[in-house]
């Protein structure tokens, strides 16, 4: 006779909190929001921090890295570096790098950092990126504070539970989960960005109002020319509930590290994951998911889903916003002889498992999800961007 078989089972419960902090000009030595967001373990410990911090801010802000320096010499009674400032280049190639990865691990053992210390990461979504996959492998997992400083991760990636690099030439494929101790939106970054990389962070915006909220949409396509103009009310309004509305989703809608086959925050972003590929990343993520968002809207009309006018009204807004929605990289085809575009489709469904399954709109903030994709009607919405906008 078999043994019997014999199964314990215990249930797991953790609680996490999503903290997401609005502030101005950070490092000013009064300012005390990233003090205390850098809260002792124990009590009576002295906090130790490391910093890793994108050295593009040095051309808007010159002297960064020694503001970072001063505003912990003002705040050494309850914090203090564990090693001067880390200087990282931005950008996506800091993600398809390793030997940049393995810089980070070096300098957080050379830092003697354990999981009572915190890593602060200060930058665009690459930097957050990769620092955040550093911090959740070392040691099982350091705590980290990300400080976002591009319209695109205080609006969206900056904010979420995820980070990673790019691995065989695909993107994130190595990454983890994790809820950072705190994430802190300093607004006053925003505004001296380069245009390019302010009008990314409107996309994402755009895209969560279309799947989520109606209401939302509405209220940037009100404001639509002042956008375009990056008026600092508006814009700011636009990225702080852009941001707000990434984290109730992500704390509030049943998956916040994607166990499932549903992928709701990702319109769009099929086509957009491949098109950074497929132009070595010289088309940034914002600007790839307006070019997803543009194809997925045509798609969405001509298969019935989408009412003509609205995918029109949509597409013109995201024209007034300044984004490009045509690319000679959607033309480019593989050894099959079709779109390699079209490969993007497999890649997603495989970066999660499970079906396929394709955030689409019926209208703004009514959202569905598709498990198929006919491929001819894609090469022709390709044609139809193309014959518009090319």
């Amino acid at each position: 006779m078999p043994e019997p078989t014999d199964v314990v089972s215990f249930p797991i419960t953790l609680r996490h909190e999503h903290r997401l902090i609005f502030t101005r000009d950070v490092f000013a030595p009064k300012n005390l929001t990233l003090a205390q967001a850098l809260t002792p373990r124990e009590p009576g410990e002295r906090v130790r921090a490391l910093v890793f911090w994108d050295g593009g801010l040095e051309t808007p802000f010159p002297g960064f890295g020694a503001r970072i320096v001063r505003w912990f010499q003002a705040h050494e009674s309850g914090v203090r570096l564990a090693a001067a400032p880390f200087q990282l280049a931005g950008g996506e190639s800091v993600k398809n790098d390793f030997h940049q990865l393995e810089r980070v691990w070096s300098a957080i053992e050379a830092a003697k950092l354990c999981r009572h210390s915190y890593i602060v990461v200060i930058g665009g979504g690459a930097v957050l990126d990769m620092v955040g996959f550093a911090a959740a492998t070392a040691h099982r997992g350091i705590p980290l504070v990300r400080l976002p400083t591009t319209s695109l991760s205080q609006g969206d990636g900056g904010v979420g539970v995820k980070s990673g690099i790019n691995f065989f030439g695909k993107k994130n494929w190595l990454g983890a989960f994790g809820v950072p101790h705190a994430v802190i939106n300093d607004l006053t970054v925003l505004h001296a960005l380069p245009l390019r990389d302010r009008r990314a962070g409107l996309i994402e915006a755009v895209k969560v109002a279309l799947i989520r909220d109606a209401a939302f949409f509405e209220f940037i396509a009100a404001r639509v020319e002042a956008l375009a103009r990056f008026e600092p009310e508006p814009f700011e309004a636009v990225i702080r509930e852009s941001a707000r509305q990434h984290v109730q989703h992500i704390a509030t809608a049943g998956d916040p590290f994607e166990r499932g086959s549903a992928r709701p925050l990702d319109f769009g972003h099929w086509a957009a994951h491949k098109l950074e590929q497929l132009s070595a990343f010289q088309i940034s993520h914002g600007e790839a998911v307006a070019l997803g968002i543009g194809l997925d809207l045509i798609y969405a009309w001509r298969s019935g889903l989408l009412p003509g006018a609205v995918a029109e009204r949509i597409l013109d807004i995201l024209q007034k916003l300044g984004f490009s929605l045509y690319t000679p990289v959607l033309e480019q085809s593989g050894p099959s002889g079709r779109r390699s575009v079209l490969d993007g489709l497999e890649e997603f469904r495989e970066h999660l498992g499970g079906r396929l399954s394709i955030p689409m709109i019926r209208a703004p903030g009514d959202r569905l999800e598709l498990h198929a994709m006919d491929l001819a009607l894609v090469d022709r919405a390709i044609d139809e961007l193309k014959s518009r906008y090319g």
